[in-house]
């Protein structure tokens, strides 16, 4: 099943050997990826087929991060772009080192034609078996591979061993790989330390479909009004939310610790309002904790889909994410694109590009709630104070976006074919 991309009216399509024949390799439709491969197969320089080895997130499916709740994404996964998906060996519709797991990967590559049918191979991820079956097979066909993740060095504490493990498999791994697309700068430390100078790095910020956010918080802030009403809401109060996976990483009990200790004294509660979005393993013990403060300021609004979250993003005053081994934080960017300064602990990996502290927000130690409250009074310190941070922190998405993504893309693509011009 495909859906073909529209070339602007008026501009000459560019012949299958003028194009770069991109395949791309991934686990499932991905939600945050789709509107970005909507804008590469826009490129008239690039013919992208993306090649999916489950389509379990597009039937829908219980999500064990958001606590087994259904999960059916209500904006466009397969739309605007080439597609296929492999046939099958192994697929239960969670995503492992073993599985999706599919064949043809070599068939597809190799194609019909005394040459392979495709120029340059990306892959998602390194560490799955059809991830390390793709690259060895672009390798023998002399197709040049480019990986994408979001790892980053302060991700996890590993033994020796694992180190010395890790270390040996990424030696291995430079001699399959000929480019690396890098989402950030934490990013970028991990695949220096790893690769050194053995390949070379693009980068390839993680982005979000900034329009598309712009747009419906614009939207979302004509009703504001209907949503103050169904929370029932004092507009006059300032609101901060949380919006992710209830699970014990995510840290929301630190943040209701750092809201309790808002509180004037003892029984009284904190002026703004708190908002937690989202479901998960830990929605039970965090409404219990909720119900222990007292107070009628907070409110439980459960699991969100896509479209319904920027009347979120405009409800806020601000925004935070508290997490531990947060690899990067798309939530981040899709509120910055409200105009809302965002609070993030420094395990959240997206901190060193999109947040300077005191300017679009505030970033503080994971962990110490402390910090977090205090982080919280600086930044609602005034509405003037709060509304001049969210000014900065659209600013700074307006620079991290898709279009910083082709740039990058073509730049990579152009050093290892020679095919088109960055």
């Amino acid at each position: 099943m495909t859906s073909p991309a529209r070339k602007p009216q008026g501009e000459r399509v560019k012949t299958q050997d003028e194009r770069v024949r991109m395949a791309y390799l991934v686990s499932h439709p991905i939600q945050y990826q789709s509107p970005l491969l909507r804008r590469i197969a826009r490129v008239p320089e690039i013919d992208l087929t993306v090649f999916y080895g489950s389509d379990f997130s597009v039937k829908g499916y219980k999500d064990a991060g958001f606590g087994g709740v259904d999960v059916k994404w209500d904006t466009p996964l397969l739309d605007g772009y080439q597609h296929e998906f492999l046939p099958v060996l192994r697929d239960n519709a969670t995503v492992t080192p073993t599985t999706p797991m599919n064949r043809g990967i070599l068939r597809r590559l190799r194609g019909d034609s005394n040459r392979p049918a495709f120029d340059v191979l990306w892959v998602h991820g390194y560490a799955s078996v059809n991830s390390l079956h793709a690259m060895t097979a672009a390798k023998a066909l002399g197709i040049p591979v480019l990986v994408r993740s979001d790892s980053w060095l302060g991700d996890r504490e590993r033994s020796l061993t694992t180190r010395a493990a890790k270390h040996l498999f990424f030696q291995v791994l430079a001699r399959l790989v000929d480019g690396v697309m890098t989402i950030g700068k934490l990013n970028e430390e991990y695949w220096r330390y790893y690769f050194g100078d053995q390949v070379p790095l693009f980068h390839f910020p993680y982005a979000v479909d900034n329009e598309y956010f712009q747009r419906r918080s614009a939207e979302a802030a004509l009703r504001r009004g209907d949503l103050q009403r169904e929370l029932n809401l004092d507009p006059s109060r300032p609101v901060i939310l949380f919006a992710s996976k209830l699970q014990t990483r995510k840290r929301a009990v630190d943040l209701l610790d750092a809201y309790r200790r808002l509180s004037s004294a003892p029984g009284i509660e904190p002026h703004p309002y708190l908002v937690f979005v989202g479901d998960g393993e830990e929605r039970g013990s965090l409404e219990r904790a909720v119900k222990e403060t007292g107070f009628d300021s907070i409110r439980m609004c459960g699991f969100k889909n896509q479209s319904e979250l920027p009347r979120y993003f405009d409800l806020a005053s601000i925004f935070v994410l508290p997490s531990r081994h947060e690899p990067w934080g798309l939530i981040v960017n899709e509120v910055m694109n409200a105009s809302r300064p965002v609070i993030v602990s420094d395990e959240v990996g997206c901190y060193p590009d999109l947040i300077t502290d005191g300017v679009e927000g505030a970033i503080f130690p994971a962990g110490d709630v402390e910090a977090l409250t205090n982080a919280l009074r600086r930044t609602l310190a005034s509405p003037e104070v709060t509304a001049e941070m969210g000014r900065r922190a659209k600013e700074r998405i307006d620079r991290w976006s898709f279009e910083e993504d082709i740039q990058g893309l073509k730049l990579a693509l152009a050093t290892l074919t020679k095919k088109i011009s960055a």
